[in-house]
């Protein structure tokens, strides 16, 4: 048996072209979609993410409202902000790159974003919609993942999903996504307090990695035809490569794609549906911005 590949790259382009039609729609009805990236400092990996999102806001035909503030701003000055980007109606999602400098206290950064301008999820207003199955804004990752299971007609009612990794960015988000009914899986969460793990994923149709070290799922540990989904992005040292690293997911892929039915690969996998689905937060929310 060889694994289908699950090609996230194709299926987030396809996503954002119907992101960027609704786009040119709203427009005509005289609704600019505009996102406010706010990155602090120059964080390498935190600025490649937000080049990835300004690439795809104008890739899709949206306002990109980037602003970079410098490393030592206080965090005073930062809420500030953030009160002009949730006054202004031109305005549509407003997105705090993380991680923050250790001086800021993210929570109350997180707290003072407008929850109906929250297009990263992360509110607790949002978080709490989510829990209960109201509307509002779903984290993009975990959203990713569902929309990628669905895309790939994965059957997902009754099966048993096995979640490593208990993040508030993405294991325990998922982990609700995949109970719901209208996925309709039954769900574990395995975590560093987990023991014999490996009898817990040998018994899961669906595993969904996010534990955030490389070779957390290996070949003994799955039955044959599980579906794998990917989270993890990991820096390994690869001299082969110009940047002299290499990037790899929290699973043994090469060990893992001989014996299971879907899986994800990294980079290319979730990765590409979290900026997607972060195009169809801003999108949504413009949209909700002629009913108010």
């Amino acid at each position: 048996m060889s694994a289908v590949i699950i090609d996230g790259k194709q299926i987030a382009q396809d996503l954002r072209s119907q992101v960027a039609g609704k786009v040119s729609e709203l427009k005509k009805k005289g609704i600019m979609p505009c996102l406010a990236v706010i990155l602090v400092g120059q964080n390498p990996a935190s600025v490649s993410y937000v080049t990835g999102k300004r690439k795809a806001l104008a890739e899709v035909g949206m306002l990109d409202r980037s602003i970079e503030l410098p490393e030592d701003i206080s965090q005073e000055t930062l809420l500030k902000e953030i009160d002009k980007l949730n006054k202004d109606p031109d305005v549509h999602g407003i997105l705090v790159q993380l991680p923050l400098p250790k001086t800021i206290d993210e929570d109350k950064i997180i707290m003072a974003i407008d929850p109906s301008k929250d297009v990263d999820g992360f509110h607790p207003v949002n978080v709490g919609n989510l829990m209960i199955g109201r509307p509002g804004f779903l984290p993009c990752t975990p959203h990713g993942i569902i929309y990628l299971l669905q895309k790939m007609g994965i059957e997902t009612s009754g099966k048993h999903a096995v979640v490593i990794g208990r993040s508030n960015i993405v294991g325990k988000p998922v982990s609700i996504l995949l109970a719901r009914k209208e996925v309709n899986a039954t769900v574990t969460i395995c975590h560093t307090g987990t023991k014999n793990m490996a009898e817990i994923t040998k018994e899961a149709d669906i595993l969904v990695v996010a534990s955030g070290h490389p070779h957390t799922l290996t070949k003994d540990m799955v039955k044959e035809g599980a579906v794998i989904i990917d989270v993890g992005v990991n820096r390994i040292p690869d001299s082969s490569k110009k940047s002299g690293f290499r990037l790899i997911g929290d699973c043994d892929f090469d060990d893992l794609k001989e014996s299971t039915s879907y899986i994800t690969p990294v980079p290319g996998g979730v990765g590409p549906m979290t900026i997607a689905m972060l195009m169809q937060n801003t999108l949504e929310s413009a949209e909700n911005s002629l009913t108010k």
